[in-house]
């Protein structure tokens, strides 16, 4: 079922807000960051789509403003959609994997950035990072992709 919005028009659709997250490869492991606004706990960088931004803009406008780097080789890894990955709304995010260049800091919202090995993740992780980053370590070691598997299941 379609939720709708009033906007004294008719009827507007209520659509889950598009947001980015990176997975920045980083000095040997992955770059998270420790998040200085709630929901709290660590997580990839990342952020809510500007209007009139698009997706790659967003990755890597986020990972400036979060960890101070740079992005190179940035491809798009997979969408995660769920409506509880974010407690405060629905939002889907399109995830991005990149090489990080340059000298990593916390910036912005973040309270703290780290490299940290993907068999050594912390115990508080936000959102749906934690599944999202077994995707990406299963991706790496030769599983079929995200986007190659049977979403019937």
């Amino acid at each position: 079922m379609t939720e709708r919005a009033g906007d004294g028009r008719g009827t507007l659709p209520r659509n889950p807000f598009p947001t980015v997250d990176i997975i920045i490869e980083f000095a040997g492991g992955i770059v998270l960051i420790d998040r200085l606004n709630p929901p709290h706990g660590w997580a990839l960088p990342g952020g809510f789509v500007d209007y009139g931004e698009s997706v790659e803009s967003a990755a890597e406008r986020e990972a400036q403003e979060e960890t101070g780097l740079g992005l190179t080789e940035l491809r798009q890894f997979h969408v995660y959609s769920d409506p509880g990955r974010d407690p405060r709304m629905h939002t889907m995010t399109t995830v991005f994997v990149a090489k990080g260049t340059g000298v990593l800091r916390a910036a912005d919202d973040a309270r703290a950035a780290a490299v940290y090995d993907t068999d050594s993740l912390p115990s508080e992780m936000a959102f749906d990072h934690r599944s999202i980053v077994k995707d990406y370590v299963e991706w790496r070691r030769g599983a079929t992709a995200p986007w190659d598997q049977d979403s019937s299941d």
